[in-house]
């Protein structure tokens, strides 16, 4: 029996090229030193799932397949949820629990440190990473405002409205202005035949959700200078630096980050150029935490997701989300992670019980394990392994002995995580923001432009009646030579009638005198 499962794990793990040491089988309860489990480098693109109970050992399994990456020259981003992730930094203490280990995998525990850098959502742990809202998208940016889709709907109205008229969204308050002067000021009448109008319920929720972000102190996220995704790509002495993102300061609001990671994948997907199949990642990209980019997600959301998952690995990006249960991803994105390392799971609830059915069918067969006993009783630092060899396909399921972890497993010390944070480039290079001509000056510009314009009609108009009252009372008003010709016509007038009279009187006299 032993005989056979070494030879049947030989062969199924058993890459052409470089790869990633990940530990030895387990049979029967007894580590084969002689079953080495391993993951081809060329196949790391093809993304993968580390899944398992809270305490069961994901993140270091998570950190030793780092380890191993940044050997091989690979960068790596991580999300450092609890700030435990810059021990990647030092070297591990030596003890006989991890020199037992070593030898059971084979692998002797030689402590080592490793380059990394440090950042930080709110640049209060790290250099700031930040993006833009422009980048961001309407989708993702509807996920974080928790948005209903008539509201979705409107922001991408905004969106649309900001591209077709060349107005950058860099931060919070060039959105809140673009959507002032479409809902209320003078774009309203402008959008509303190829737009269609904002109605004012729409526009104020949309406001209130935007306040309400920039009231738990993480608007500045969005701005400038933003992140280029090139950091990603360091070397140290030939060794892939390790990128942390420490958001162990705003844990209370996960759809944020997780959002936030999800974004910069996309800004990779855009902005990398495609490579086909390599030897090995240009990066390998961790989700942690992944389970929240899923709760309550839109379809769109959803369908972004997807997208780039099933489209990134052309870039030479390989993506690996980090959950609880395999029952936590999606099952559109789930089945492009060829690459899978199962922890123990637990069955303590019914509900619990049903997540570990789907699990077990999750994963191939074996002859020599039955799965979901096996999942139930792994060990601390034990996991089910599954991965794609060199044709792509699944290899048999392995109950796998992992190696330690080289570097602390935990958080370096504070003169550590000082020294790399304020010494570092990116420090320098992020840490003041950029100002610049943006969508809410070009709109005060325009709006200001546009009260000019209405001042001057207004002066304009004004002169016009002056210049009409003028006219009408300039026209009614005699010259000097006209007033005195008519006084000279009322004068004799008035004389030819006094003489009609006396000479109308006189001849009256004399008839009667004659009689």
């Amino acid at each position: 029996m032993k005989e056979a499962f070494i030879e049947r794990i030989t062969t199924s793990y058993n890459p052409k090229g470089d790869f990633i040491q990940l530990g030895s089988g387990i049979l029967e309860g007894e580590v084969v030193t002689e079953a080495q489990v391993k993951l081809a480098l060329k196949m790391m693109n093809r993304h993968g799932l580390i899944a398992g109970a809270t305490g069961t050992g994901k993140t270091r399994t998570l950190q030793l397949i780092t380890e191993q990456l940044s050997d091989k020259g690979v960068p790596v981003f991580m999300l450092d949820v609890k700030g435990d992730l810059s021990g990647l930094a030092e070297e591990g203490t030596t003890n006989d629990a991890l020199i037992e280990r070593g030898n059971a995998v084979g692998i002797p525990f030689v402590p080592t440190s490793f380059p990394i850098e440090i950042f930080s959502l709110t640049g209060k742990l790290g250099a700031p990473m930040r993006l833009t809202v422009e980048d961001f998208g309407p989708v993702m940016l509807s996920r974080i405002l928790d948005l209903n889709d008539t509201q979705s709907g409107v922001l991408s109205v905004l969106f649309k409205y900001a591209q077709d008229n060349s107005l950058p969204l860099v931060d919070f308050d060039d959105l809140k202005k673009l959507l002032s002067y479409l809902a209320d000021g003078p774009g309203a009448t402008e959008i509303k035949e190829d737009y269609g109008k904002i109605s004012s319920a729409s526009s104020g929720a949309i406001l209130r959700k935007i306040v309400a972000i920039e009231q738990q102190g993480v608007a500045h996220i969005f701005g400038e200078k933003e992140f280029d995704i090139q950091d990603l790509f360091g070397k140290v002495d030939g060794r892939g630096v390790i990128t942390l993102l420490n958001i162990s300061d705003i844990q209370d609001q996960p759809v944020l980050y997780s959002t936030f990671l999800l974004s910069l994948l996309a800004q990779l997907f855009k902005k990398l150029p495609e490579v086909g199949d390599l030897d090995k990642p240009k990066l390998v990209f961790f989700l942690d935490e992944a389970h929240l980019l899923f709760n309550g997600a839109s379809k769109a959301f959803l369908a972004q997701i997807e997208q780039i998952v099933r489209l990134i690995r052309s870039k030479g990006v390989g993506v690996f989300f980090c959950t609880q249960a395999a029952t936590d991803i999606s099952e559109s994105v789930l089945s492009q992670l060829g690459n899978r390392v199962q922890h123990a799971l637990r069955a303590f609830t019914p509900n619990d019980a049903e997540n570990l059915k789907k699990t077990v069918k999750t994963y191939p067969t074996s002859q020599f394990y039955e799965i979901d006993k096996v999942l139930t009783s792994l060990g601390t630092g034990q996991a089910l392994i599954t991965v794609l060899n060199d044709k792509g396909i699944p290899t048999e399921v392995v109950a796998t002995h992992l190696v330690p972890a080289r570097a602390v497993m935990g958080p370096c010390s504070s003169q550590t995580y000082e020294q790399i944070t304020k010494t570092s480039e990116f420090y320098t290079k992020y840490q003041e923001r950029i100002e610049r001509r943006t969508a809410a000056e070009i709109l005060e510009e325009r709006e200001a432009a546009a009260l000019a314009k209405e001042a001057q009609e207004k002066a304009k108009q004004e002169a016009a009646k002056q210049t009409s009252r003028s006219r009408t009372s300039t026209s009614r008003r005699q010259t000097p030579l006209e007033a005195a010709q008519t006084q000279a016509s009322r004068t004799l007038a008035r004389e030819g009638v006094k003489l009609l009279s006396r000479i109308a009187t006189g001849i009256l006299n004399s008839f009667f005198k004659k009689k």
